[in-house]
């Protein structure tokens, strides 16, 4: 099968994921208490015909399929309704907030890449090493450590003690050298966990594929050991990496929710907690249904590399 009818196929299979992934944020969200009609009422007696009339206003008179059709038909249109404690639309206040997000994730997930690939190598090369065990160690405590503590602890050390980043959120633009100076401490503290994860994965794949017979045969051949590393056994282990960098999308996504509480950074995860708080059911709906698509999406991204590393995968 070639490259590119594996992708339409995986393509496919992916549009009843996203069916179910649309029909779970509509349920979810019905089962919330209260309705909008309650956060514009403010919770207080109003008379039948305005009641009525805000019912009408969010369709909540109509029956829950057609809620459903109608919510749907919108957002294949990319309209998400209006915000019910103001009158900006939802895909405003997202687009507003969808740059904050992204660049934190990018940012996290580097952190992790950067450091956990690495560190994982040398401590395959150096098995049983003082970097092998340090390396084990450290990795255990980033695993094991809470990010909110984490991040915490950050602000305390870095932006108070010392003094060397901003702790209040700046309001230049986002590349400005301040804003990217105040990114650093919530992309460490949201990026450590995946990199320990990544660290002790990468040591794992990188030591098996070091016992293989051709590993053997390519150092028969007089190759250096930088490029059978680099060339030969890196590559091969790369499929594990990929697999859990698509997982770490949902984990950074939904662990950007807690991080941009704690350093108030201005992204989806602060507007979603805002947006429960004031039972702003069209915020919660587009954005919990954003973040499960970018969930769907990383995943198919990562089953188009793993057939792009190994041919063997789409058979």
């Amino acid at each position: 099968m070639s490259l590119r009818r594996y992708v339409v196929r995986r393509a496919l299979l992916t549009l009843p994921v996203l069916f179910g992934v649309s029909v779970l944020t509509f349920a979810l969200v019905k089962l919330l208490p209260g309705t909008p009609v309650d956060y514009v009422l403010q919770f207080q007696e109003a008379t039948p015909e305005l009641r009525a009339s805000l019912r009408a206003q969010y369709h909540l008179d109509e029956p829950l399929h057609r809620q459903y059709a109608l919510w749907l038909w919108d957002v294949l249109h990319l309209d998400f309704g209006e915000r019910v404690v103001s009158d900006r639309s939802v895909r405003a206040a997202i687009a507003a907030r969808l740059p904050e997000t992204l660049a934190l994730g990018v940012a996290a997930l580097l952190v992790a890449l950067l450091v956990g690939v690495p560190t994982g190598v040398l401590a395959a090369v150096n098995r049983g090493g003082p970097i092998d065990e340090g390396s084990r160690v450290v990795a255990l405590a980033g695993i094991a450590t809470p990010n909110f503590w984490l991040g915490l602890l950050l602000i305390l050390l870095f932006g108070v003690h010392l003094n060397l980043v901003p702790v209040i959120p700046p309001v230049a633009p986002l590349l400005a050298p301040e804003s990217l100076a105040f990114l650093a401490l919530p992309a460490i503290t949201l990026g450590t966990a995946s990199a320990a994860l990544f660290t002790r994965l990468t040591r794992s794949a990188v030591g098996e594929e070091l016992r293989k017979e051709y590993v053997r045969t390519a150092r028969a051949k007089g190759l250096d050991e930088r490029t059978v590393i680099v060339k030969h056994v890196l590559r091969n282990s790369l499929i594990s990496v990929v697999t859990v960098a698509a997982v770490q999308v949902a984990v950074l996504l939904d662990g950007a929710v807690v991080i941009e509480r704690v350093f108030s950074w201005p992204g989806l995860g602060r507007l979603l907690v805002r947006a429960i708080l004031q039972r702003d059911f069209p915020v919660v709906q587009a954005v919990v249904l954003l973040v499960a698509v970018a969930v769907v999406l990383a995943n198919l991204l990562a089953d188009v590399v793993y057939a792009w590393l190994d041919p063997r995968i789409r058979y």
